[in-house]
């Protein structure tokens, strides 16, 4: 529900103040982030339409505000990136395709399979705890997950839970391991990296 009040308030320093709303009632806090429009600097008796959210501490105040004339914009949330998850899939079949022919080993597909159900397992935990305010797992701690085999898992949990798939540093490290592990993989099946598997076999 949207409501509408006046600024009577407002600290330029601290970027924060309170309104009124109309009808009376509480004062309602507002941080200039509430603000849609954080490029204006916002002065007493102005008329503010907005919504009635929660901060980080769960105390209540003003969100989404908009200044009286303007409209309030909403953010379309990006739909999934199919690309990543076709990617995977492709990726694992052609693994289970491979090891039926007797082209691969089948330790290495295993490895695979179990790497990408646990990555996709400890993303689900962490998008949970971050829900909840919650300790959270380290990105070096999901990377490394990626890294050692389970980058399918985590690319498809990226798009399917909506977790870690806008933030564009850790996506840049996440392509990085992807990467790093396919060039990896690709020596360790070559006659080589084979020939070193047997050895410690």
């Amino acid at each position: 529900m949207r409501l509408k009040g006046k600024l009577i308030k407002w600290n330029n320093e601290k970027a924060f103040g309170f309104i009124v709303p109309n009808g009376g009632g509480d004062q309602v806090f507002i941080h200039k982030t509430g603000f849609s429009n954080r490029k204006r600097t916002p002065q007493i008796n102005d008329v503010i339409t907005f919504s009635i959210g929660k901060d980080k501490q769960g105390r209540y105040c003003a969100n989404d505000a908009t200044y009286a004339g303007e409209k309030l914009k909403v953010k379309q949330a990006k739909g999934i990136n199919r690309f990543s998850i076709y990617l995977s899939v492709v990726f694992l079949a052609s693994m289970a395709l491979a090891l039926t022919m007797g082209d691969l080993p089948k330790n290495i597909v295993f490895i695979y399979l179990g790497m990408s159900l646990i990555t996709f397992i400890a993303y689900a935990l962490d998008k949970s705890k971050a829900k909840r305010g919650a300790w959270r797992t380290p990105e070096s701690t999901l990377h490394a997950l990626a890294l050692v085999g389970g980058w399918p898992g985590a690319a498809i949990a990226q798009q399917l839970l909506r977790h870690k798939s806008q933030k564009k540093d850790f996506r840049f490290v996440f392509w990085l391991t992807v990467i790093i592990n396919c060039c990896g993989l690709a020596w360790l099946i070559s006659p080589n990296g084979l020939s070193f598997m047997f050895v410690f076999q």
